[in-house]
């Protein structure tokens, strides 16, 4: 797998540092409140679960899976949940953790999605930010780094299923996704 990588962004330590960093500042923000965190699969799973370990205030889990992608490296446009969440989120104060912001169409949706719900608030925090592509606006309130608009991969974060067990970011060469 390390040979489709071109370029390493941010080494184990880096995103530990930043995920710690967040987690902090998460606490901080949220100290009192009914902080449910809400993981948006498969790409936020490792992001998440660093996350949630650097959170030091009480709170809930849970997951959403939502795709707009298929297996292709494009956006369709089109949101479909594939999971939706567990339990109520009524009153309380929803954190959806993202691994990448790309073109902000999923999570637009979502936010529209989950404001129905009667939450207390709806912030966002992400991992990788790449506003290059962004077709959507969209208020991230936590981001970790920014990224080029190259194919990101790693960490969590996919090419048709494949390099999400990568322990760093990296760019995929453009010969593995171009074939």
């Amino acid at each position: 797998m390390r040979e489709d990588i071109q370029e390493i962004l941010f080494d184990e330590e880096a995103l530990s540092n930043k995920i710690n960093e967040l987690g902090k500042q998460i606490s901080n923000d949220y100290k009192g409140k009914e902080l449910v965190v809400v993981g948006i699969l498969k790409g936020s799973v490792i992001f998440a679960a660093e996350l949630l370990k650097n959170i030091s205030i009480p709170c809930e889990i849970d997951f959403m899976a939502v795709s707009s992608y298929g297996n292709s490296t494009e956006s369709s446009g089109v949101v479909r949940i594939l999971k939706d969440l567990d339990h109520s989120v009524e009153g309380k104060d929803i954190l959806l953790v993202e691994d990448i912001v790309d073109s902000g169409v999923t999570l637009s949706y979502l936010l529209k999605y989950l404001k129905a719900r009667k939450a207390n608030s709806i912030e966002i925090v992400s991992l990788l930010n790449k506003p290059a592509r962004r077709k959507a606006e969209l208020d991230v309130k936590y981001i970790g780094f920014g990224v080029p608009d190259a194919f990101i991969v790693g960490y969590g974060i996919d090419y048709a299923e494949k390099y999400r067990n990568l322990p760093f970011i990296g760019t995929l060469k453009p010969e593995v996704y171009e074939k």
